[in-house]
């Protein structure tokens, strides 16, 4: 069945690749872009099927005004799919304030305002799926991503709470979650100047594995991205999916070693609460 979606990001990585494969079989795309002649070839071969706006997803009033005029464009829209990002490579101690605040408006506040957008269309339509694109980033860390991890971590747990709010309207969240992908995403980085401090630290040493090409990214983004577009398309869809192997075992890693911490100190958490 023809479905229709958004999506932000769409001129490159996941987003243009989701963009082309939907339009490929004949649904129908609402894409927004910074450039929009990225996408002049797949409008002239689809036409009707792919609306295109620009948008910068840091300006609030621009993502209410582009993401409605898409509702409106498109009649109704079953599945949003918040993708716009980047990252911000360097230590916490090396970023500027600006850069710091750039990372958070694009791909927190960003991603917070396009679901926040699109939120009362869906509830007059009575329903729809929104797929926030996010990383394994998202419950694990590396060194010298801690901005782009605070945007992961933070939007995950906003579609935590948001997801219960609306619930009860028919709308439900999927949070995919690609371990690295041989997309351009690496183009994309921002890094601040390294500090020196920093060279035989955690951080020195993935910022050389990355310049030296020894942090592979392993996952095939033509097949996560078909991976989200099935997922997408069940009618039971899951919270989470994590994508690519090496997101699946640091995942798990992580969640197993969460769990000890947390069943190590049981006696003392459950103490706090007032005698009885």
């Amino acid at each position: 069945m023809t479905k229709t979606w958004m999506i932000t990001g769409a001129s490159s990585g996941f987003g243009r690749i989701m963009t082309e494969n939907l339009l490929a079989r004949g649904d129908r795309v609402a894409a927004t872009v910074r450039k929009p002649e990225a996408l002049d070839e797949l409008k002239a071969r689809h036409g009707e099927n792919l609306w295109i706006a620009t948008l910068d997803v840091t300006n609030d009033e621009a993502v209410r005004q582009v993401v409605g005029t898409a509702f409106e464009a498109m009649g109704r829209i079953d599945i949003v799919v918040s993708n716009a990002g980047y990252g911000l490579f360097g230590a916490a101690e090396e970023v500027s304030d600006e850069q710091i605040r750039h990372q958070i408006d694009t791909n927190l506040i960003g991603s917070i305002q396009v679901i926040r957008a699109a939120l009362p269309h869906m509830r007059a339509q009575r329903g729809g799926r929104i797929l926030q694109v996010s990383s394994e980033g998202g419950q694990i860390a590396y060194p010298n991503f801690s901005l782009y991890h605070a945007t992961k971590w933070g939007i995950e747990g906003f579609i935590e709470a948001v997801s219960q709010e609306v619930a009860p309207f028919g709308i439900d969240f999927i949070i995919a979650e690609p371990g690295p992908a041989r997309t351009d995403f690496g183009r994309g980085l921002v890094a601040p100047k390294p500090m020196e401090a920093y060279e035989a630290t955690p951080a020195g040493e993935i910022r050389r594995a990355i310049a030296e090409g020894t942090f592979e990214a392993k996952g095939d983004p033509v097949k996560m991205v078909q991976a989200m577009i099935d997922v997408a398309g069940q009618n039971l869809a899951p919270k989470r999916l994590a994508l690519g192997a090496g997101s699946y075992t640091a995942i798990r890693k992580a969640l197993v070693e969460r769990l000890a911490n947390l069943d190590a100190f049981k006696d003392v958490t459950i103490s706090m609460d007032v005698d009885a």
